[in-house]
């Protein structure tokens, strides 16, 4: 296994970052997680966008995007995997012990790691714990995970692949790793940014190839809509069969399923849309 780290190709066993890192030391970095699928990559273009989003929010300083590009097809070269998820993580780099950044500059790690594809249904939990709608944070896909490492250690003694959150007013906001979606009377309702959901790749092109309405949802929409799915970098549309103990029987319903499709063929005609 070949790593991308500070301007070139590593084996796994000699790639090393300092233990300075502020993204070790204090979260202090961000990610995104790219499909790879026979060594093409699926977004890129929109994921190195959220990238430099992400930078700028946290204060970093824009990512060099030809760079980040070279070192992920150099990844992929070196990997040859029929399906793979690349991880791009750009942290602060070698800084002091305490939140104060230091002057050495960013770090820029790209990974590349095989994987299987997603069933088309899954289990999903509401936990107790929200989503600061209004946090220094929100929108920001920061390397600061571990409030999703504890909400998806829940689902997982659950049953489940997936928790989600409302967020401090009591709105359905989004999953650990994934956005959420719902069909009432037929339509598929998404909440918005707004609401301190993370502004998803397949979530925005999911609106936009199936006309999904963005509105303001109550968490407890989730014990009446007719049918839930997710969608994420590597679920893309994925129905949920099962929330918290209510059974979703049939799923993917059939609003789901035309999404699924949907997604699935305009995926395949543009990999970079």
């Amino acid at each position: 296994m070949k790593i991308w780290l500070d301007g070139g190709l590593k084996d796994i066993e000699t790639a090393r970052v300092s233990v300075f890192d502020h993204g070790l030391t204090v979260g202090d970095g961000i990610f995104e997680t790219v499909k790879a699928v026979d060594g093409r990559l699926f977004a890129l273009t929109r994921h190195l966008d959220r990238l430099t989003r992400s930078a700028l929010g946290l204060g970093l300083p824009a990512p060099d995007h030809d760079e980040v590009r070279r070192a992920c097809a150099a990844v992929l070269e070196a990997n040859p995997m029929p399906l793979g998820r690349l991880r791009i993580t750009y942290t602060g780099g070698q800084g002091p012990l305490g939140s104060d950044r230091g002057e050495h500059g960013p770090t820029l790690v790209v990974a590349l790691g095989e994987t299987s594809r997603r069933p088309d249904s899954t289990a999903v939990v509401t936990v107790p714990w929200t989503r600061n709608e209004r946090g220094a944070l929100t929108g920001l896909k920061t390397t600061s995970y571990a409030e999703n490492v504890v909400a998806l250690a829940r689902a997982h003694e659950h049953g489940a692949s997936e928790a989600l959150f409302a967020n401090t007013v009591g709105q359905l906001c989004e999953g650990t790793g994934s956005n959420v979606f719902v069909v009432l009377d037929g339509e598929i309702h998404t909440p918005p940014v707004a609401s301190g959901c993370l502004a998803g790749i397949t979530r925005a092109l999911t609106v936009e190839w199936t006309g999904a309405k963005e509105t303001d949802l109550p968490l407890d929409v989730l014990e009446r809509a007719d049918e839930v799915f997710l969608t994420s970098t590597l679920r893309d549309v994925q129905a949920v069969h099962r929330v918290d103990d209510r059974e979703l029987p049939g799923a993917p319903g059939p609003v789901t399923a035309k999404a699924m499709r949907i997604f699935e063929e305009r995926s395949g005609d543009d990999l970079d849309p």
